[in-house]
This record gives structure tokens, sequence and C-alpha cells, in this order.
């Protein structure tokens, strides 16, 4: 016997209208809110201007490349981050994602104009100041920026949305120096000019992939920001987010390995820092401040910064290296820094006063 076909609870058939209608005004909101030609007509003209190549672009061009490449060569991340705060590049960028979401070959064409020339000034420069300065040997904030990985993939996009965000809504214009300071542009573009003055082709292909991904990200989704602000329909701007993702996608392979080995790395680190200090007595009698890894040499270089009573000796530091090769199955390089400490007493005091 079929058994008839139960109609459904009243309360699902209310709940599932409801999720309907929230779709529906959803879609809209999102897919189908326009604003005005007139609006979006202003801000393209706004986008043109800010990506036209004159004077005060050029300016900030040298200006934040000349300092982004003194605080590299000096390892100063407070003298980059006053170069990150100009970003010169950010506006043309965001020129060249509104082009590519309308299909305006013309505006696409002019930003990305600027994005060359700035491009081209930056490592240029940065080459010629790396080759006339003489330094032998770059400091960790050159060779921070050689190794980009998902993460760096993410604070671009993030940081491109609210870029493309703060356009859109003058009240927060001001976070545009912040978006700046966390997603650099120009500080990449040096290094691949200092590693092209000493021929270091890995620095330089390294820092070409960080600025490659902050680019890419920030036009998708500086492209995305607008779009869902309504200044383009989703029909007329499938083409552009198309080649944009499909771009975007070709460096998941790259990041992706370079994520991978800095997840390696970190627990590598973490097992190294756990043998040295639990299963050798050496370090059991001293106190460890700091502890700091540079993967970047061969062997990898571990600095420990430790206080101790009793120095270390060179007998001591081998062994202790032999240890951690034959425990990590790796060698490693130990450099101690050493603070020590020496108890001061005051004098005792004798019978009748004396000391």
């Amino acid at each position: 016997m079929v058994q008839p076909k139960r109609s459904p609870h009243p309360v699902l058939k209310r709940f599932s209208s409801r999720k309907k209608r929230l779709l529906r005004k959803f879609y809209r909101w999102t897919f189908q809110r326009q604003v005005d030609e007139e609006k979006s007509d202003a801000l393209q003209a706004s986008l043109e201007d800010e990506a036209t190549i004159d004077t005060t672009y050029l300016v900030l061009v040298f200006g934040s490349c000349a300092i982004a490449t003194f605080g590299l060569l000096a390892n100063s991340a407070a003298v980059i981050i006053g170069a990150m705060i100009i970003a010169p590049l950010m506006l043309p960028i965001r020129c060249m994602a509104f082009g590519a979401l309308e299909g305006e070959p013309s505006t696409v064409e002019k930003g990305a104009l600027a994005i060359a020339v700035g491009t081209v000034i930056a490592i240029l420069m940065a080459c010629s100041i790396g080759f006339l300065s003489g330094i032998a040997e770059y400091g960790s904030e050159v060779w921070a920026r050689s190794q980009p990985n998902l993460l760096d993939l993410g604070v671009a996009v993030t940081a491109g949305g609210i870029s493309g965000f703060a356009k859109i809504q003058p009240k927060i214009s001001s976070a545009l120096a912040g978006t700046a300071i966390s997603v650099a542009l120009m500080p990449p573009l040096c290094v691949i000019g200092l590693g092209l003055a000493h021929a270091d082709w890995r620095l330089s292909l390294g820092a070409a992939l960080l600025f490659a991904t902050n680019l890419l990200g920030i036009t998708l989704s500086c492209m995305i920001a607008f779009l869902f602000a309504g200044y383009t329909p989703i029909l007329r701007a499938r083409r552009g987010l198309s080649i944009a993702f499909g771009v975007t996608a070709l460096l998941l392979l790259p990041l992706g390995l370079s994520f991978y080995d800095l997840v390696l790395q970190s627990q590598l680190e973490r097992s190294l820092r756990t043998a040295l200090l639990d299963r050798t007595i050496t370090l059991q009698r001293v106190e460890l401040l700091q502890f700091e890894t540079n993967w970047f040499s061969n062997p990898p270089v571990v600095r420990l910064l430790v206080i101790t009573e009793e120095p270390l000796t060179p007998k001591q530091v081998r062994l202790l290296e032999e240890f951690v090769a034959l425990e990590m199955e790796r060698p490693f390089e130990l450099v101690f820094e050493i603070s020590q400490v020496r108890q001061v007493r005051r004098e005792p005091i004798l019978p009748g006063g004396g000391r």
C-alpha cells in the first residue's frame, strides 16, 4: 500500500519561504544593486586622475623608493614603514582594477602604464643605490621579502579590499595609509633591485613573487569591492573577474609550497628548542632569553641569547652542535650570545666593627 505523501510542517514551510526571501534579498543587494551612471563616471574620472603620470606621481615614486632602499640597507623597519605610507603604486592599481571590472581598455591601460613606469623606476633606482653603497651583505629586512607565502596573499586580498572600499567611502579614506603599510608594494621592488645589484637571482625572484602577489591580490579585492558597491553589473564584470581569479590562482602553487616550508621550519625550530632545553644538561644551567634561527644560511644558524653564571666553552658548543645534528638529522650552527651573571655581596662585618 502506497503511503500518502505527508505535507511539511507549517513551521518548516514558513522557514523555507523566509529563507528564500532572504536569499533573494541578498542576491538583489549583492548583484543587482546599481549606483547611478553619474556616480560611476565620477569614480572612474577620479581613479584615472590618480593614475596620471605627472610630476607629483614621479616625486612620490622617487621619494618612496629612496626611503625604502635606504631603510632596507640600514635594516631599519621604522624607515621602511615610512616608505610604505607614501604608497604611490596603490592608486594606479585601483584604477586598473576598476577598468578591468568595467571592461574599459583605456582605463586599464592608464593604470597599467603608471604601474609599469613606477616599477621600472624603483628597480633601477634601488639597483643603482645598492651597487654604489658597496654593502656586501643584506640584513633580515631584505631577506624577509624573498619568501612570500599564502599568508602574504591573504594580507594583500584583505588590504586591497579595504583600499577599494576606502575609495568609495570618503569617511574612511584615512584607512588607506594603514592598508598601504600592511601590503607594501615599494619594498619588494627595491629588494628586486638590490638583488640585481649583487646578481642574486634567488633574492630578486623571491621579491618579484611577493610584488606579484601583492599586485594581483590588491587588484582582485578592489574589483570585488567595487562590484559589491554596485558600480558594475555582475554580467558585465564576469570577464574581468574571471581573468583576475585565473591569474591570481597561478600563484597558489609557489605560495603554497613556500607556506608548507614555513610550517616545517616552525615545527623544526620548536623541536630544536625542545631538544636543546630539555635534553641537554648544558642549557639546563642557563636562562634562555631569545632564540632565533636564520634559515637562509647553510647550515641554518641558531642564535641563543642566554644568561649564565659560568661561561660556555667552544668544546661545549661543538658537542651541542653534534647532538643537534644527531637529533634533528641535519646540521645547525649554534651561536651563543652570553650575558654573564656575577653575584656581589656586601663585605661581612667583623666583631668590633671591623670589616
